[in-house]
């Protein structure tokens, strides 16, 4: 049985998996919008949302437990020092999924995965 067991598999093992959604992450708040494929994106909302609610509470904990997840120490630098202001009052919702039709080689539905400003 699969009671209260989160997140998706997506075929591939545990290592794999983490591996490849620390690489997705720290793209996403590098670049503030990358393209992937919808599942891995609903999936990267969650670890993204987790990290920003780090960088919105700011202290040396919630740093070290984002920089043990984001691969790159200027990327984490940056969150936490624009969390407060970019994200400020909103408990939630800081990513957009938005979705972008299909990939041309074997027909994935395609997303738009992006960071959500305060005022948008």
């Amino acid at each position: 049985m699969r009671h209260r067991k989160s997140g998706l598999k997506l075929n591939r093992t545990p290592s794999h998996r983490k591996a490849m959604f620390r690489n997705m992450v720290t793209s996403l708040f590098k670049c503030e919008r990358i393209r992937t494929t919808d599942t891995k994106a609903k999936e990267l909302r969650r670890w993204a949302d987790h990290i920003i609610t780090l960088a919105k509470r700011g202290d040396l904990h919630a740093r070290r437990q984002a920089l043990a997840i984001v691969r790159e120490k200027n990327v984490v630098h940056k969150l936490f020092e624009e969390a407060g202001d970019r994200f400020g009052e909103m408990s939630g919702g800081y990513t957009r999924v938005v979705k972008i039709g299909r990939r041309p080689g074997d027909a994935a539905s395609m997303s738009m995965i992006e960071l959500v400003a305060k005022g948008e």
